[in-house]
């Protein structure tokens, strides 16, 4: 474990979540992602993971870019449980997401890409960069445990750092 790049990671997603604290993001904590998790407690934690998953395997990202694609990989806005066609939220949302994430953010090609393509393979076009390829990871380990309801505990970040 990279302890620099973990404590790095986790400096960064506190200060990207200060950015968003007054912005739209913040209706995340509103709807639901899976089971009782919000869609804002499932990107804090996909972007977590994110970061442990970088520094346990001491891969070199762009940490600021791979927290910000994951804290904005569901960037969606709206309540898919309510969806007539929920079953195809999974194809769609990456793209509406994507929509929104460029209207309301200036997003560099990384932070795109990881928006775009955090659904590998129902998106078909593989991510092109490694920070891109750790949220698609990461995003389906945390969506996994938060469907089978597994104790999330160690995927949050411990502290005030969210609220």
């Amino acid at each position: 474990m990279n302890y620099d790049r973990l404590a790095y990671g986790r400096r960064v997603l506190r200060e990207e979540l200060k950015k968003l604290r007054n912005t739209n993001y913040m209706m995340n904590k509103e709807f639901i992602q899976h089971g009782t998790t919000s869609v804002y407690q499932h990107c804090v934690s996909v972007a977590y993971r994110s970061v442990i998953i970088a520094a346990r395997y001491n891969i070199n990202v762009d940490m600021r870019s791979l927290v910000r694609g994951a804290l904005l990989h569901d960037y969606f806005l709206y309540d898919w449980h309510g969806c007539s066609l929920k079953e195809l939220h999974g194809f769609h949302h990456p793209r509406i997401a994507w929509e929104n994430a460029t209207r309301d953010f200036d997003l560099n090609p990384r932070e795109q890409d990881i928006i775009r393509k955090h659904m590998f393979p129902m998106t078909v076009i593989p991510p092109k960069y490694k920070e891109s390829w750790i949220i698609c990871i990461a995003d389906k380990l945390v969506s996994s445990q938060e469907t089978l309801k597994m104790h999330p505990s160690h995927l949050q970040p411990r502290g005030k750092m969210y609220d």
